[in-house]
């Protein structure tokens, strides 16, 4: 059964999560793979499996200027921080995920558009240009967290299942693993996750806006395991 838009935006419950983490296959006519012998050819970037910075059109977008933002920025400068960002923009269509959803083909998953991947070319833009050392990035395994990962470019992305929600929330099981991530987390530079609003708000309580970026100062020992520091608004 279809999810709907108010209950999830997330994979349903139904979807069965790989024995492995196998790359996802990217729609073709969407990302521009060029395949041959089912090898995709190396002209475009693929980390993680669904990325290229190919019409993204960030340099249209700016970050609105807060001292929430000013305050996130320099904590991750500083270093010892994380930074956990929600997906970029990916129209929801008629709910959440469409019919026959499945972890490694991302043409059965709602996918970022144009907007979203200008929004994590601009992401990774604005992280490099702040000075932000990037130590370690780890991404949800659906396609759209993916692809935003890989077009930030601020390093080889990795994959977590912690960072992806169930219909409505967070499993116990992943919330524990994506704390332990959080609260443990040392630096020097900056822990970047890239996940869903359902897997964000079961940690911090709030469900930040596509490609969002909340910054929070990890609290080893003391739930809820972090602190936030500040929130960076969306490149509009």
């Amino acid at each position: 059964m279809m999810t709907n838009a108010a209950a999830s935006c997330d994979p349903p419950s139904s979807a069965r999560l790989p024995a492995s983490h196998p790359p996802p296959r990217c729609p073709i006519r969407r990302i521009g793979f060029v395949v041959i012998g089912g090898v995709a050819l190396s002209l475009l970037i693929v980390v993680g499996g669904c990325a290229t910075s190919e019409n993204a059109r960030s340099e249209d977008l700016t970050f609105p200027p807060s001292l929430a933002a000013e305050e996130a920025w320099e904590a991750l400068v500083k270093g010892g921080h994380v930074a956990l960002i929600r997906h970029g923009n990916a129209p929801r269509g008629f709910g959440g995920e469409p019919r026959g959803f499945r972890f490694d083909d991302c043409g059965t998953q709602r996918n970022l558009d144009e907007k979203g991947r200008a929004q994590g070319v601009a992401l990774g833009k604005a992280f490099r240009s702040h000075g932000v050392r990037v130590d370690r990035i780890v991404s949800s395994l659906i396609c759209r967290c993916m692809e935003t990962a890989s077009l930030m470019a601020v390093g080889q992305v990795e994959s977590s299942y912690a960072l992806v929600p169930g219909t409505n929330d967070l499993p116990p099981d992943r919330l524990r693993e994506l704390k332990e991530m959080v609260s443990t987390w040392r630096g020097p530079g900056t822990l970047v996750l890239v996940t869903h609003g359902f897997t964000i708000r079961p940690l911090i309580g709030i469900i930040p806006a596509e490609a969002e970026t909340v910054v929070l100062r990890p609290t080893p020992g003391v739930e809820p395991a972090a602190v936030v520091v500040g929130r960076i608004a969306p490149p509009q």
